[in-house]
């Protein structure tokens, strides 16, 4: 498609002239040349051509002359379109005003036409850069207003009420995630299976972005599927892990825990797919990870037998559920945050709301790593139980 340049002079030889002298590259269909006699027809054509990329115009002219011209210009508000001024050799001071008021280059009369060719291609190769910054900020924008949607698609997946079962008087759940991108890999959920069972996970994919994004959405989906159904955890586990492993790609898994608490007895199942150590917080402030269950990531290899364990939980006892976003976040020193820190916090913020128990994590965090930059999701889950 040609580059076409407006030729704006009040002298109609100007314009045969360029045209003479260009005629090589209009055949060539690289430039078309469009004409206007004075600042104000130029103007008209501008508002109705948005094709124009580059003006060629005289100072002195009647109506509107170059230098009103090119303040009218910057009214279009078109982020590639620039302007050549063509005047006397003497009229230093109206080319100063015009570079003043954007003109991207000139040339002066009586004009040397290898001057002119040069400086119209070096302006052409201006505007050709600036178009494809341009496309590469709209297509910059695109990405972000998609992402921004995925997150708020991610979001609305994940549990909103808060709190989540105010009829229950028995437990009570907060739990907050924050990514490290615009959508991340962590994952949390929590559901009555019936009326006497909650059903609770919190679950971390391999990666990071869109691509962790999309198979958190699978794993979530997925686990839940399985679990309101009433199915032991452990099963829960080899169910889904036997399906990632057929359907997933190789270099992708999922580390998960997934608890099933009766409400009435306190009985807790639960099973861990290679995850974080679940905290146990006993009403005295005692911090001591649940006892350990064997498991491997989720989507990691086939035919894995997934183990189980029982506990029974006091009134007043608190679990602590977290991604490695937390233990690993790091200082500028590339200190991580570790599992010690955690329980210091857990053990000083034992007796406080769970949302202030969250919120006091996330703090800590914040005091050590001093600012740098978040690298991975963040996600916590605490349950109370308080029949």
């Amino acid at each position: 498609m040609p580059h076409r340049i407006l030729i704006v002079d009040d002298e109609p030889d100007l314009e045969l002239l360029i045209r003479q002298r260009f005629r090589k590259q209009v055949v060539r269909n690289e430039y078309e040349f469009v004409a206007a006699f004075n600042g104000l027809e130029a103007l008209d054509i501008l508002q109705k051509d948005n094709e124009i990329e580059l003006v060629l115009t005289d100072i002195n002219m009647p109506q509107m002359d170059g230098l009103t011209l090119l303040k009218e210009m910057r009214e279009l508000n078109s982020p590639v379109l620039r302007a050549i001024v063509i005047s006397a050799y003497g009229d230093m001071e109206n080319i100063r005003t015009a570079m003043n008021r954007g003109a991207f280059d000139f040339v002066t009369k009586p004009i040397d036409f290898e001057d002119l060719g040069i400086t119209i291609r070096k302006t052409l190769l201006e505007i050709s850069n600036l178009k494809q910054a341009q496309e590469a900020r709209d297509s910059f924008l695109a990405v972000q207003r998609e992402l921004d949607i995925a997150r708020r698609i991610q979001q609305a997946m994940l549990p909103q009420d808060s709190p989540p079962f105010p009829d229950r008087k028995e437990f009570d759940l907060a739990a907050t995630i924050t990514p490290a991108r615009e959508v991340g890999g962590d994952f949390y959920d929590f559901f009555m299976i019936n009326e006497n069972r909650l059903g609770f996970c919190i679950g971390d994919v391999s990666g990071k972005g869109i691509p962790a994004a999309i198979f958190m959405a699978v794993c979530k989906t997925a686990l839940k599927s399985i679990a309101v159904k009433g199915t032991p955890v452990d099963e829960c586990f080899q169910t889904i892990n036997s399906t990632l492993v057929q359907e997933s790609p190789s270099n992708v898994f999922v580390t998960a825990f997934y608890g099933i608490l009766n409400i009435q007895t306190g009985e807790l199942e639960y099973s861990n797919a290679g995850h974080n150590p679940t905290y146990h917080i006993d009403s005295a402030g005692e911090v001591k990870p649940l006892p350990f269950v064997d498991g491997i990531p989720l989507g990691y290899l086939n035919d894995f037998q997934y183990g189980k364990q029982r506990i029974t939980l006091q009134k007043g006892d608190t679990l602590f559920l977290y991604t490695d976003g937390v233990d690993e976040a790091m200082d500028k020193d590339e200190n991580a945050f570790s599992e010690k820190r955690l329980k210091d916090t857990l053990r000083q913020c034992a007796r406080v709301s769970l949302s202030d128990l969250n919120q006091s994590v996330i703090s800590k965090l914040h005091e050590f790593t001093g600012g740098i930059p978040q690298s991975d999701d963040i996600t916590m889950l605490a349950l109370r139980y308080s029949p």
